[in-house]
């Protein structure tokens, strides 16, 4: 009879959890932030494409977390939601962490500030206190539901900048659609005011980082940054769509998935 226990003992040791959360996967995921997440530009003109989302997209040519997570178990399966919209900035992120707590959201993805620094001038960039109340109103939506929320840092768009500056589309698609002109206005400029201007605009995505990894780090141990992976990846102009020379395209969103989940919660549990 202990010969025949043992070994049960022994796989219900494996399966427990090293963490309030872990080796567990959610029934129901939601996609919450800007245009990134919701795949704009990704498969179509000017259009948001969620199957192409690194968050909760369908797509196999991009390998989502919604697809990693399918691979670990059918309940999820058909569960993958997307409330990111196109322009949000950090003031309606309060609104989409109430839309996933009403589904039920599990676990929740978080990629939201590119639009609070990418504006049509540097005064108009969202300052960086009013940027962490309105995160942390939008963990307080999510806190009480005990929802695992990952957050991803903002991509640095002063490498955009240095990707797209000596390309002429870049620089036409960039002018013609005032794309970030708070960064990427005058892109061949070598004036002092303009590489100032650069430098500051990306210390402010620093700035909502560290404000990001600290909520998250208030938030408690359901929630997880991903320690500026985002940000710190060496993205190309290749993994950019060409039709506006500033979202991730299925590449970079193929990329942005694989970055993401791989310093995630679930990792470490991946088929």
């Amino acid at each position: 009879m202990i010969k025949k226990i043992t070994p049960v003992l022994a796989t219900a040791v494996l399966l427990v959890p090293t963490g309030a959360h872990a080796r567990t996967t959610p029934a129901v995921m939601a996609a919450l932030g800007d245009s990134i997440s919701a795949g704009f530009n990704a498969c179509g003109w000017y259009v948001a494409c969620t199957s192409r989302s690194w968050s909760a997209g369908d797509s196999p040519s991009v390998n989502s977390h919604y697809l990693r997570l399918l691979a670990m178990g059918n309940a999820i399966k058909g569960h993958n939601l997307n409330f990111a919209v196109p322009g949000a900035t950090s003031a309606d992120l309060a609104g989409q962490a109430r839309r996933a707590v009403q589904a039920g959201a599990g676990y929740v993805t978080v990629l939201i500030g590119a639009q609070d620094a990418c504006v049509g001038s540097e005064k108009e960039m969202t300052p960086v206190g009013t940027f962490r109340r309105n995160i942390d109103a939008a963990f307080d939506v999510l806190r009480p539901t005990g929802a695992r929320v990952y957050v991803a840092s903002i991509p640095d768009v002063k490498r955009l900048w240095r990707a797209g500056k000596d390309n002429g589309w870049a620089r036409v698609f960039w002018g013609i659609g005032h794309i970030c002109q708070s960064m990427l206005a005058n892109p061949k400029s070598t004036a002092k005011k303009d590489e100032a201007r650069r430098d500051r605009v990306r210390e402010r995505v620093m700035d909502y980082n560290e404000q990001l990894r600290q909520a998250c780090e208030s938030y408690g141990l359901a929630c997880r940054y991903d320690g500026g992976a985002v940000f710190s990846y060496p993205f190309t102009l290749k993994q950019v769509s060409a039709w506006d020379y500033f979202h991730p395209n299925a590449d970079g969103q193929k990329a942005l998935a694989k970055i993401t989940f791989d310093a995630g919660f679930f990792s470490d549990v991946e088929p």
